[in-house]
């Protein structure tokens, strides 16, 4: 495997980012899902903070930037029950290329290390039911638990909301 080295990402990054997301969207089936555009992800990854995102880079030997292969984009969270944070993997994405050579795991190396520097109490994520080599890779490698007993709930967009804030007038 060529020398890759991960780094937080960067407003430079951004065009790459957006790609890699492009790339995880055409993976996951829903390559016209993606409408986030790099002053978006400017504003609110980078200005505002609202996520962190890794990226995973070849290393040119020359030392200037390699090709964007790979990134995690997470988020901090709080749980009420352990009263502590918990990190929230939004995406990971490794292109093709790269995969089954460990850089998933280093990836989620560099998250549970920044999970443990944050306080974090854990790590969480979902992954799509028809993804069986990624289930099989966070059963298997990462030991992660299956939370079976809970349901992914979402209202998404102005006319949901508008729904929610009709419930303050009741």
């Amino acid at each position: 495997m060529p020398a890759i080295k991960i780094t937080q990402a960067t407003k430079e990054d951004v065009p790459e980012l957006l790609q890699l997301i492009i790339d995880l969207a055409v993976y996951e089936k829903e390559p016209d899902a993606v409408v986030a555009t790099p002053e978006m992800m400017i504003e609110n990854i980078f200005e505002k903070g609202y996520a962190k995102c890794l990226i995973a880079r070849l290393s040119n030997e020359d030392g200037s930037k390699g090709k964007a292969v790979g990134l995690a984009l997470y988020f901090f969270t709080y749980s009420t029950w352990l009263g502590a944070p918990g990190l929230y993997l939004e995406d990971l994405y490794v292109s093709p290329e790269y995969r089954a050579q460990g850089l998933g795991k280093r990836l989620f190396g560099e998250l549970g290390h920044i999970a443990s520097e944050k306080g974090c109490k854990r790590v969480e994520w979902r992954v799509l039911k028809w993804n069986q080599p990624s289930i099989d890779f966070y059963v298997k490698r990462l030991k992660a638990e299956d939370q079976k007993e809970w349901d992914t709930m979402r209202i998404e967009g102005q006319e949901g909301f508008d729904r929610l804030m009709a419930l303050r007038e009741e």
